[in-house]
């Protein structure tokens, strides 16, 4: 009967220890979702959110809905292939203007056989000490297309293609909804499906913008110098430190020399601003 006793005490002791560290535990987790890091992981989440459904519309050219997410504010911009699109009038002119004309005929949705699928991921979100503004960094990799059945009445004609991307955005909440602020993608590569990445011919990638607006009825408000596709490998900046060392990536780091070449005889590194 001792012994039994005994240890029963033993299993009681270790239950409670089993108790106080799981209580402890949610202890924790209530007070980080009820202080100021629970907000800043609601803010985070809204963040992503909001880039995976723009992801989502652009998928099927729902352009008027891709348009509405982007912030009123006069500094809002989009960076597409060279051009910088300013305002929402900007952001409409390409959306709404370049990309519906371009691939469903100025409708808002899709057209039956095109296919223009975003996958957004690798998703690396920091919010501002005040709560108010954010950056995020995605990959994007593309897959799109037209199908054979309906080459002839596309204008793109019988077409499919791979495309590899870096967004690195900024993000501001106006009256307590997070808005696309400033959206910045940087096209890796673009490549045929039949002949793969490493065969693709430098000008047959799709050709950057040199005319501005209104010369250009749908083109940028201005011409962005920072161009960069593959074979270019440079970095695009990252808009946070080294989460250990504190420290931003070196400049001459972020540039990409031709193997066994001098740094200095390279491209000078992007930057974000």
């Amino acid at each position: 009967m001792a012994s039994e006793i005994a240890e029963l005490k033993k299993l009681v002791e270790s239950l409670r220890g089993e108790v106080t560290r799981l209580s402890g535990k949610f202890l924790c987790l209530m007070l980080i979702l009820k202080g100021a890091n629970g907000s800043q992981i609601a803010d985070e989440n809204e963040v992503k959110k909001l880039h995976f459904k723009y992801g989502y519309y652009l998928d099927k050219c729902l352009y008027k809905e891709v348009v509405d997410l982007f912030a009123d504010h006069p500094d809002t911009f989009v960076e597409f292939l060279g051009g910088r699109y300013k305002g929402k009038q900007g952001v409409e002119r390409l959306y709404r203007g370049r990309f519906a004309a371009r691939f469903v005929n100025n409708r808002n949705g899709p057209v039956h056989g095109f296919l223009l699928d975003h996958a957004q991921m690798q998703d690396v979100i920091d919010i501002s000490a005040d709560g108010t503004r954010a950056c995020g960094r995605f990959r994007a990799l593309m897959s799109a297309g037209v199908h054979k059945s309906v080459k002839d009445t596309h204008p793109r004609g019988f077409v499919q293609w791979w495309e590899g991307g870096l967004y690195e955005n900024e993000y501001i909440k106006e009256d307590g909804v997070w808005k696309v602020f400033k959206l910045k993608y940087f096209p890796f590569w673009h490549s045929d499906f039949e002949k793969g990445w490493s065969n693709k011919e430098i000008g047959e990638f799709v050709p950057f913008d040199t005319v501005t607006f209104p010369e250009n009825a749908t083109g940028p408000d201005q011409i962005v110098e920072q161009l960069m596709l593959w074979p270019d490998t440079r970095v695009v900046p990252f808009h946070y430190p080294h989460p250990v060392t504190g420290k931003q990536v070196d400049e001459d780091d972020l540039r990409a020399p031709g193997y066994g070449e001098d740094v200095k005889t390279s491209k000078p590194a992007l930057t974000l601003s």
